[in-house]
């Protein structure tokens, strides 16, 4: 199956100014829904994942036997570096210390633009991945697979990856299942995307949304997105210094959202869960009934409080009297697990899971889903879980990915669809602990660490992650000399620069970025940074206007009426230009101008005015050279206004003359009344 047929089916987005995904709405046909709950192959419940007791089914409010922090689900995640912690003692590997010490010397040597260091910790970073330190070895692959102090070599940096994905390295197990999922290598994309989604899974937030990194896109466009980085300087921006102003001078709603900002770590700030408790408590204390529920999910995780499930109960009970309807879905979790209840009770968690779901809360569709899966207190029935499950994941519902991506994994319940399983395992992977790097990388731009957030928005790319692409090749094209950008001997030249943005451009429009594919495309077109080659920029024109792009389908419209990598066939040149107008009622003057053109090639095809059309694309950027180069100096632009005003004058003195009446002739009374002049 074509990757970009899946990714339009089913994929969902993070945005810059929200907190929630993009309306995930998964298709499927009668074809994809098994009759049978059994799996294909005949290997019954012993290859059902779904019958099988998973902790990241169930685990609501992290409470397992074993449950794993951050730093063992992200072994070598570089949040030491980042956010340390005062308390938290060295660490005792002195192969640890030493890979980062050395990582933070990379780090200070892209901030500072200092070569001679950024030689020095690559060099140290070889020993230890010679010494075989897996850390080390998925950095390595990092540096040789972008070029950076070493000569670029795709191949040896999938060696070191795959090598310190054995070692149990994540990051470098994101990067080999992105470069298998790009070639179409599913069956081992697949394994390697289940065991990081699980991972993620582990690390999520219960009875909510899954931590909430938010992937600021930093441009929109060719310009900076302003707008989305001004709402993610936490503290220090004007919006949440009134919210806060507010919440201190008594307001319940200032509250609760403070409240909210510091309990998901949105808007920039650090999440803070002893400050979230302490809003939410004022917030319920000046009657906002909406903190309840997140005090009893805070209770119910010991989420900066001791865990106490009584408690949990108590303001979750609160809150469903309140009609929040998403707290029937922890209580009924509570019944399940038997936590701050008398006993398990079934029969009554599946009650508390229909009022949930009764009322569009994704969680409690999902979790009936799980009920139904597994069997438990109910008759097992795949093909109602399904059902259940999908309702949560086109509500956004991370888990029902998750789900999903078992089910078509195994073929239980929906027929075995590996791309697909992919897709949804890729969807959940991408917010995994290692998704902290986003929220670093946005720090560092925002603090002018240019240099610092291209390395961190360089290493989400290598990873997969389309929007961390777009912002590495933006920055690499925005900024130029000044991204810090370091080639295979010091900093990039020119040409590094371009091809390194131009692979950028094109893995974010594999993913589905229109803007990606347009640069792409023009990439292609004008030979910017490659060679020229029509054929490849239509097909990426192509890519973008399947997106819907105007801009993509007036190029389009214009390669076929000059036949530039495409058919010569000015009527379905004319069908894209009347799309592009269809679009976006901005390009109106646009398309006029290309239909006259049309009309004009259409009806004189070898007079003068097709050929002075066609001269236009060379002479353009000649008179914008000279433009620039002799208008535009200093001095220049006084010079030409004057002139422009010589002329208008010289203009309307010649149009004044011609219209004026001769000396001596008598106008007639009516213009309509002239009479012949009578003759001597």
């Amino acid at each position: 199956m074509n990757r970009r047929l899946v990714l339009a089916v089913a994929v969902f987005s993070l945005f810059a100014v929200s907190i929630s995904a993009r309306p995930f709405v998964l298709v499927l046909s009668p074809d994809d829904v098994l009759n049978s709950p059994a799996a294909p192959d005949g290997d019954g419940a012993a290859t059902d994942p779904t019958t099988q007791n998973d902790s990241a089914d169930w685990d609501e409010f992290g409470d397992s036997a074993y449950p794993q922090s951050e730093d063992e689900l992200d072994p070598g995640s570089w949040r030491p570096i980042f956010e340390p912690e005062p308390l938290k003692p060295e660490p005792s590997d002195q192969s640890d210390e030493q890979y980062y010490s050395t990582v933070s010397k990379l780090i200070k040597s892209v901030s500072s633009g200092d070569t001679a260091l950024m030689e020095e910790a690559v060099s140290e970073i070889e020993a230890s991945a010679s010494r075989g330190v897996p850390h080390a070895r998925s950095v390595l692959g990092l540096l040789i697979g972008t070029g950076q102090m070493r000569k670029q070599n795709k191949a040896k940096a999938f060696t070191y990856h795959y090598f310190a994905a054995d070692g149990g390295n994540m990051q470098s197990k994101m990067a080999l299942a992105y470069t298998y999922f790009r070639q179409d290598m599913f069956e081992k994309a697949v394994k390697l995307y289940a065991e990081l989604a699980e991972a993620a899974v582990n690390s999520f937030l219960i009875s909510k949304d899954s931590p909430v990194i938010e992937p600021v896109r930093i441009h929109n466009g060719a310009e900076e997105n302003k707008e989305a980085l001004r709402k993610s300087r936490g503290e220090e921006d004007e919006d949440f210094q009134i919210l806060e102003y507010q919440a201190q001078k008594g307001n319940s709603l200032a509250m609760y959202k403070i409240g909210l900002f510091y309990y998901f770590g949105l808007r920039g700030l650090r999440r803070d869960h002893a400050k979230a408790l302490s809003w939410f408590l004022k917030s319920v204390e000046k009657g906002e009934p909406r903190a309840m529920e997140f005090l009893g999910e805070i209770y119910a995780r010991g989420a900066g409080v001791e865990r106490n499930y009584t408690k949990a109960l108590e303001w979750l009970t609160l809150a469903s009297k309140q009609e929040l309807y998403s707290s029937y879905n922890g209580m009924g979790y509570l019944y399940v697990k038997g936590y701050g209840v008398e006993k398990k009770n079934y029969t009554k968690a599946k009650e508390y899971f229909e009022k949930a779901a009764e009322n569009r809360d994704a969680g409690g569709h999902y979790n009936l889903g799980v009920l139904y899966l597994k069997g438990i207190g109910v008759k097992r029935d795949v093909k109602l879980a399904c059902q259940y499950v999908i309702a949560a994941a086109n509500a956004g519902q991370p888990k029902a990915f998750y789900q999903l991506a078992k089910l078509f994994h195994a073929g239980v319940g929906l027929k075995k669809n590996l791309p697909r399983a992919t897709v949804l395992y890729k969807l959940v992977a991408e917010r995994g602990p290692w998704s902290s790097l986003s929220r670093w990388a946005l720090e560092s731009y925002l603090k002018g660490d240019v240099g610092k957030a291209f390395l961190l928005y360089s290493r989400m790319a290598e990873l997969g992650y389309e929007v961390a692409q777009s912002n590495a090749a933006w920055i690499l094209d925005k900024y130029g000399e000044d991204s810090m950008c370091m080639g295979e001997s010091g900093f990039c030249t020119d040409a590094e620069r371009h091809q390194r943005a131009h692979s950028l451009w094109w893995q974010a429009s594999e993913q589905g970025n229109e803007h990606a594919a347009l640069l792409i495309g023009d990439a292609y077109y004008y030979g910017q940074g490659t060679e020229r080659d029509y054929e490849r920029a239509a097909e990426a024109y192509k890519h973008a206007r399947s997106q819907s792009n105007a801009q993509a389908m007036f190029n389009l419209g214009y390669m076929h009426e000059h036949g530039q990598g495409l058919p010569l066939d000015l009527h379905l040149a004319k069908r894209y230009y009347d799309q592009a107008l269809e679009i976006d009622p901005a390009a109106k003057l646009p398309v006029t101008l290309a239909l006259a053109s049309l009309w004009i090639r259409k009806n004189y095809a070898n007079g003068f005015l097709v050929h002075l059309i066609d001269s236009l694309p060379e002479v353009y950027p000649k008179l914008e050279e000279w433009i620039d180069n002799v208008l535009l100096e200093e001095g220049n632009a006084t010079i030409l206004t004057l002139f422009v005003c010589l002329l208008t004058v010289l203009y309307l003195r010649e149009r004044q003359r011609r219209h004026a009446v001769p000396a001596g002739v008598a106008m007639p009374p009516n213009p309509n009344e002239l009479v012949a002049p009578v003759p001597n």
